[in-house]
């Protein structure tokens, strides 16, 4: 059963660790709630300092009590480089 709607804005990272040694990163971001799961676009060229400005909206219900964002650098080339994440905890509460 739904108990609202989350809204996450990513708006940019800075200094992330370059994962390439000839080319400018093109990193991007997962957002994952319990199965829900969104991708911003890739930020193509813009290396350690992106810049994505992107809202996505999650459906919370009971027992959702977390989002993870992970930052990945997109590879034309063999898979995407892992560049870190985060874990934000929440209280999805239902109003009367």
């Amino acid at each position: 059963m739904p108990v609202g709607t989350l809204e996450v804005y990513i708006a940019d990272a800075r200094d992330l660790e370059d994962q390439n040694w000839l080319t400018d990163m093109n990193p991007y971001v997962v957002i994952t709630c319990r199965t829900q799961e969104k991708k911003t676009s890739t930020a193509s060229g813009e290396g350690s300092d992106p810049e994505w400005n992107e809202s996505f909206l999650f459906t919370i219900s009971r027992g959702c009590d977390e989002i993870n964002i992970k930052i990945m650098d997109e590879n034309t080339f063999g898979s995407d480089d892992y560049i870190g994440e985060a874990t934000k905890h929440f209280s999805a509460k239902q109003g009367k």
